[in-house]
């Protein structure tokens, strides 16, 4: 029987007027979002600026994919493994059962908040570099990390502007890019909005899982929900291992990955990194229903 994984997106796949096709078929899920976010996540998802800033980013992510799981669940298919890409985590832990929509939707709107409340740090996207360089280059200047291991040929820095300015400038690129946010996110500079995080995240209930997940801080598949409570705990100023997610995939026996959500980055990330994988992308609720 073919092994399948469900990957989920994070900050930076958003698309005006993603969701919009969910009114109809996710009626429910919505009207449930919206008296917790207090506004219509397809309001938010009209309007360019609102839906690029992280206060609403990462809620509407939340919703719209995991509207777009249980869209795939009700045609029967099921994951065999699941990863999320940083705010995709939460997504990913819906979808194994760790905990329920409402839950999830209410740790990621107040993890929103927190997140748009940075005000310190950079963040910068690198593309084309000899790696063993680049890891020198950070390991040798304080105060910045590698946040994102996205790809060999991809990754993002963080840590404070002084610092990512340094590595950038000492470090041999195809290309390099700040990116548009508010501080260093995955990085030790987020370390107060993760210490009021885990104040939140011990409130809430979490299950074992039903499906294994490959966390962002440990690509080791697990389902102890107090080892995934633990995990998350670390993912905000942990860093993002997404090359090992992905070649961890086909060491599980993994063949075909399917990233529910807009855009197709997590695939293309994927596609870069392991050779061999059917890749699908569920992006739109036709998409879902005809899986």
């Amino acid at each position: 029987m073919t092994k399948t994984a469900w990957v989920f997106p994070g900050q930076g796949a958003q698309a005006v007027g993603m969701g919009l096709d969910l009114v109809d078929v996710a009626a429910k899920r919505l009207a449930e979002a919206e008296a917790i976010l207090e506004k219509s996540v397809i309001d938010i998802c009209k309007d360019e600026a609102l839906l690029n800033a992280t206060r609403y980013t990462q809620p509407c992510l939340y919703v719209i994919e995991c509207a777009l799981a249980d869209l795939l669940t009700e045609t029967g298919q099921k994951p065999d493994i699941v990863a999320g890409h940083s705010l995709g985590e939460y997504s990913a832990l819906y979808v194994a059962g760790v905990f329920d929509f409402a839950a999830g939707l209410k740790l990621v709107k107040r993890r929103a908040a927190l997140m748009s409340e940075a005000s310190k740090g950079a963040m910068a996207a690198l593309m084309g570099f000899k790696r063993n360089e680049l890891d020198a280059k950070i390991a040798e200047t304080d105060g910045v990390v590698l946040a994102n291991d996205n790809s060999a040929g991809q990754v993002v820095i963080s840590g404070t502007p002084e610092a990512v300015d340094a590595v950038i400038a000492g470090t041999k690129t195809k290309r390099a890019v700040k990116l548009n946010v508010s501080g260093a996110f995955h990085s030790p500079l987020m370390s107060d909005a993760a210490k009021a995080f885990e104040s939140v995240l011990d409130e809430v209930a979490f299950n074992d899982a039903a499906i294994p997940v490959m966390s962002n801080i440990d690509p080791t598949p697990e389902t102890d929900a107090k080892v995934l409570k633990a995990r998350l705990t670390q993912q905000m100023t942990g860093s993002v291992r997404w090359r090992e997610i992905s070649l961890g995939l086909p060491e599980q026996g993994i063949e075909v990955v399917v990233e529910v959500g807009p855009g197709k980055v997590l695939t293309g990330l994927i596609k870069r990194t392991c050779k061999g994988l059917s890749l699908k992308n569920v992006a739109t609720a036709e998409a879902a229903q005809s899986e």
